[in-house]
C-alpha cells in the first residue's frame, strides 16, 4: 500500500522553509538545507526533490541544485544559504533567488531545468547599479505573471535582540517590480505587509509581518503567505493589486496548533519555532507547506504539509498539523509506523525553540532526536501525550509499541477524548516490545499517554489483525 506521511521526505532529511512549485507536471519543493543535529540553520548546499504531480507517495531526490561556495561573495562557503524561492522567468529558464547569511542583499543564479544545477546570475540592484538593499532583503519571493516580475521580499524582527540591527528601520515586507532580465528594479519598493511596528490599526494587528513572504496568483487574487511576529504560525493576506492593497486574511496553519478551535499558546501540542511555507494547487488540491522542529534547538527542521481548502469568498480557514498529511485520508490501521511522524507530542509545557547558540541541550521536555542512524522520541515522562492524526484504526485489533528507557509506568492508548487500553512499562537497556488488544469502533486518532516513574523512548508502533 503506498502511503505518505508528516514529515514527507526521508527522515534523515532536514528541508525547511518549503517552497512548493508544479513544472512540467511534477512538484518541486525548494527550500534552505539545515543539518541534523546541526549548530545554526541552513548549514548545507540547496538540494532539490519532487514528486509526480499524479502521485505524492513518491519523492525523488534531484541532488545538490547550487553550492554555497559557487556564490562569488562566498567563495569559502562559510556562509549559510537562507530560504529560496524558484521562478520560471518569461525565457523559460528557471531562477532561484537566495540570500547569505546577513548579507542585505538578493542573489540569483539561473538554470535550464527546475532541478539542473543552477549557475550564479548576479545581484537584484537598480538600474544605476546600486543593490537592492531597502527593508533588509531577506527570504525572497517571486511571481511571473506573463511578461511582468514580482520580487517580495523582508526581514523584522522587531521583538528579537540581533545587534546588527539594532536601531534599524524595519517597515515590514516589501515589494519591486523586476524587469525582463530578472533582476533590474523596475519600480518600488512598496511596504505590503506592516511590521509590529505599524501594524497597529490595520488589518493585520496582532499578527503582523516577520519574514517568510510566499506570493501565489490564486483566479484574480493575490494570495501573500508570510510568518508573522508570532514566528510558529503562517498567515495569509490578499489583494487584487500584487504591489499593494493586502488585506489580512487569517491564519493557515501553526506549528504547535495554536489558535485551532480556539487553542491558546500554553496549550501549545509541539515544541514551536519559526516557520516558513507556501500554498500549491496538485490536481485540484490545494496545500501549504511548512515546517516542523525537532532535537532540542530551531536548527532541525523538518518539511510538512497539510490539504487546505479555499471557500468561494477566498478565505482560508486554519487547519490542523497532522501525521498524515499529503496522503489525502487517514494512514492504515495496519504495519509499522516510525514514532516520530507524531504531529502531537507534549508534556503540557512545550518551549519555544531557540535560536543562539545549541540552547536547551539539558532540557527536560520530549524531543524528536537521532542516534546511530535511528530516529526516536525522547524524554518521554509522566504525562507525556503522543498524538497521531489521522489514522484509520477500525481494522486493528492489537498495538504493539517499541521503546527503551528507565522507566516504570504504564502507557495508556486510544483517542484524545478516552484512553481506554494499556501497556505495562518496564527498564529496558535496548528496545524492547510490549503490545496490547485493542478495538476502536470509527476513531481516526491515536494517542499515547506515559504515566509513571522515570523515562522512556519510543522508536515505533505497530498494528497488528
Amino acid at each position: 500500500m503506498k502511503q505518505i506521511c508528516n514529515p514527507y521526505l526521508p527522515l534523515c532529511e532536514y528541508i525547511p522553509d518549503g517552497e512548493p512549485h508544479v513544472f512540467g507536471g511534477r512538484l518541486y519543493i525548494f527550500g534552505s538545507h539545515d543539518r541534523e543535529n546541526g549548530d545554526e540553520f541552513c548549514e548545507l548546499d540547496y538540494v532539490c526533490y519532487s514528486a509526480d504531480a499524479c502521485d505524492l507517495t513518491e519523492w525523488r531526490y534531484e541532488g545538490v541544485i547550487y553550492r554555497k561556495d559557487q556564490d562569488p561573495d562566498n567563495p569559502d562557503g562559510s556562509l549559510c544559504l537562507y530560504a529560496p524561492d524558484v521562478c520560471m522567468g518569461p525565457d523559460g529558464r528557471y531562477y532561484l533567488y537566495y540570500c547569505l547569511k546577513f548579507c542585505d542583499f538578493i542573489s540569483v543564479a539561473v538554470c535550464d531545468t527546475p532541478s539542473g544545477r543552477y549557475e550564479y546570475y548576479g545581484k537584484a540592484a537598480y538600474p544605476d547599479g546600486r543593490l537592492l538593499s531597502e527593508n533588509l532583503p531577506y527570504d525572497p519571493a517571486v511571481l511571473v505573471e506573463d511578461d511582468k516580475v514580482y520580487l517580495y521580499y523582508g526581514f523584522a524582527p522587531t521583538t528579537l535582540q540581533i545587534p546588527r540591527y539594532r536601531g534599524a528601520e524595519m517597515p515590514g515586507g516589501s515589494v519591486v517590480e523586476l524587469e525582463a532580465d530578472m533582476r533590474t528594479v523596475k519600480r518600488g519598493p512598496y511596504v505590503v505587509l506592516p511590521s509590529s511596528v505599524y501594524g497597529t490599526g490595520t488589518s493585520f494587528e496582532g499578527h503582523e509581518y516577520f519574514e517568510a513572504p510566499s506570493i501565489r496568483k490564486i483566479g484574480e487574487l493575490y494570495y501573500l503567505v508570510y510568518s508573522s511576529v508570532h514566528a510558529h504560525e503562517l498567515c495569509y493576506a490578499v489583494s487584487r493589486d500584487p504591489m499593494g492593497g493586502f488585506v489580512f486574511g487569517g491564519v493557515i496553519v501553526s506549528n504547535g496548533d495554536i489558535g485551532y478551535e480556539g487553542r491558546k499558546t500554553e496549550d501549545r501540542l509541539m515544541a514551536i519555532g519559526n516557520n516558513h511555507g507556501g500554498l500549491v494547487c496538485v490536481k485540484d488540491q490545494w496545500y501549504i507547506f511548512y515546517h516542523r522542529h525537532t532535537h532540542t534547538n530551531a536548527y532541525n527542521r523538518q518539511g510538512c504539509a497539510e490539504p487546505v481548502f479555499l471557500y468561494e469568498n477566498g478565505r482560508i480557514e486554519q487547519v490542523t498539523i497532522t501525521s498524515s498529511g499529503l496522503n489525502n485520508g487517514p494512514l492504515a490501521g495496519q504495519g509499522t509506523y516510525p514514532a516520530v511522524i507524531c504531529c502531537n507530542l507534549t508534556d503540557g509545557h512545550m518551549p519555544m525553540m531557540p535560536s543562539k547558540g545549541r540552547g536547551n541541550e539539558a532540557a527536560d521536555f520530549p524531543n524528536i532526536t537521532d542516534r546511530d542512524g535511528e530516529r526516536f522520541l525522547t524524554g518521554i515522562k509522566d504525562g507525556t501525550r503522543i498524538g497521531y492524526k489521522y489514522i484509520e484504526l477500525s481494522a486493528a485489533a492489537g498495538i504493539r509499541v517499541t521503546y527503551r528507557g528507565h522507566a516504570t509506568g504504564t502507557l495508556l492508548i486510544g483517542s484524545e477524548k478516552e484512553l481506554k487500553f494499556s501497556i505495562p512499562i518496564l527498564p529496558a537497556e535496548d528496545w524492547t516490545d510490549a503490545e496490547t488488544e485493542v478495538r476502536f469502533a470509527e476513531e481516526r486518532e491515536l494517542y499515547f499517554v506515559y504515566q509513571g516513574a522515570g523515562h522512556m523512548e519510543m522508536l515505533s508502533f505497530t498494528f497488528f489483525q
